[in-house]
C-alpha cells in the first residue's frame, strides 16, 4: 500500500506548498533521477533542487519520466529552486531562473529562494580570492528581491522566498518588499532548533523549510568535525523511535512537520524514501515533543565558515546575525 499524501502548508501568497519533499543536495549524477522518479512514485509531491547542486537536469528527466507515465501532472507536483550567488545582481536573477528552468525541464518554478545573503561575481562558483567576492553593500539583497518579485510578474515562478536568513535581515527584506518572501529555508532539526528564528518568521507569516533534517551525516567530510555529534545516533531519539516502532529519522520528520515547518530530507535509497514519507503519518505526543526540545545544542553541521575564510569580507555573525 502506498503512503498517504503528505500534509501541506498555505504560503502567504495563498500557495499550497507539500510539507514534506524530498531534497537533492549530494544526490550524484546518475542517482537522482531514479529518486525523483521513486519518490513521485511513492507519494512525494514535492522536489527541492537548487543550481548549485549541478543536478537539474537529471531531476528533469526524473520528472518528464513520471510526467511521461502518468504518474503525475506538472499540476501536481511543487518544485522549488534556488538562485546561486553569482547571479543577485539584479540582470542577471531572470537569466539564472531561465536556465534552471531550461535544465529541469518546466515553464515555471513553484518556489524560488535566493539561495544565500552572499554575493559573488558572475561566473563564479565557490570564491577563492577576495575579488570573487560582492559584498551585500555593493548588490543589497533588495535590489535582488526586487529582480525576484519580477518573477512573479512575468510567471516564471508562482512563490518567492530567502534561504539561510537570519530573522533581523528577514524582517527588514520583508518589511521593504512589495512580493513578501514567503518561505525561508534553514538549517533546522533537534540539534539546531533555531526557536526565535521560528517565532519571528510565524510572527512574518514566512514558512520555514529545514534543510540538513537528519543531520547530513553524508556531506562533504572538509565541513565536518572530527567530534561532531551524530543525530541519527541521539539516545533520546532512538527511544522515541522505538515506542512508535519508527526509525530515529522519521521522528525527526515528524517532529519537524509537528511544529510547523516543510521539511526536506534528502536520500537516493528507494525504501529510505518511502519511510520518510511514512514519517507524515507519525505523531509524537506533546511529552515526547518536550523531551526533543531539550535536545537543542545550537549545532550547525552547515556552519557557514566556506564564505568567511581566507579573505572573505564576510563573517560568521553576520551571516547568522549572532
Amino acid at each position: 500500500m502506498l503512503a498517504p499524501m503528505p500534509k501541506t502548508k498555505t504560503l502567504s501568497d495563498g500557495n499550497v506548498m507539500p510539507t514534506l519533499g524530498l531534497g537533492t543536495w549530494k544526490s550524484r549524477p546518475g542517482e537522482v533521477k531514479a529518486a525523483v522518479h521513486a519518490a513521485l512514485r511513492a507519494g512525494y509531491r514535492h522536489i527541492d533542487c537548487a543550481w548549485i547542486y549541478g543536478n537539474e537536469a537529471e531531476v528533469g528527466d526524473g520528472l518528464r519520466a513520471a510526467f511521461d507515465e502518468g504518474l503525475v501532472t506538472r499540476d501536481e507536483v511543487w518544485i522549488t529552486s534556488k538562485l546561486w550567488n553569482d547571479a543577485h545582481r539584479p540582470e542577471h536573477v531572470e537569466e539564472a531562473c531561465r536556465d534552471s528552468l531550461t535544465k529541469l525541464g518546466l515553464e515555471r518554478l513553484d518556489l524560488y529562494l535566493v539561495h544565500w545573503p552572499v554575493a559573488h561575481t558572475r561566473g563564479t562558483m565557490m570564491p577563492e580570492t577576495r575579488g570573487d567576492f560582492v559584498t551585500l553593500d555593493e548588490v543589497p539583497l533588495a535590489e535582488t528581491w526586487g529582480a525576484m518579485e519580477r518573477l512573479v510578474d512575468a510567471g516564471l515562478a508562482r512563490s518567492v522566498g530567502v534561504s539561510n536568513l537570519d530573522a533581523k535581515r528577514l524582517a527588514a527584506l520583508s518589511e521593504g518588499a512589495r512580493i513578501r518572501p514567503t518561505v525561508n529555508q534553514v538549517e533546522l532539526h533537534p540539534y539546531l532548533q533555531q526557536p526565535a528564528l521560528l517565532e519571528a518568521a510565524t510572527a512574518l507569516d514566512v514558512a520555514l523549510t529545514a534543510y540538513s533534517p537528519l543531520g547530513s551525516r553524508d556531506r562533504a567530510a572538509s565541513m565536518k568535525a572530527d567530534d561532531e555529534p551524530v543525530l541519527l545516533e541521539d539516545a533520546t531519539l532512538a527511544a522515541i523511535a522505538e515506542a512508535h516502532g519508527a526509525t530515529p529519522a522519521q521522528v525527526c520528520i515528524a517532529w519537524a512537520i509537528q511544529r510547523g515547518t516543510i521539511v526536506i530530507p534528502k536520500s537516493v535509497n528507494e525504501g529510505r524514501i518511502r519511510q520518510n514519507l511514512e514519517a507524515t503519518q507519525l505523531t509524537l505526543s506533546a511529552d515526547e515533543m518536550a523531551r526533543v526540545a531539550q535536545l537543542d545544542r545550537h549545532r550547525r553541521y552547515v556552519d557557514g565558515t566556506f564564505w568567511t575564510d581566507g579573505e572573505s569580507p564576510y563573517s560568521l555573525a553576520e551571516l547568522w546575525g549572532e
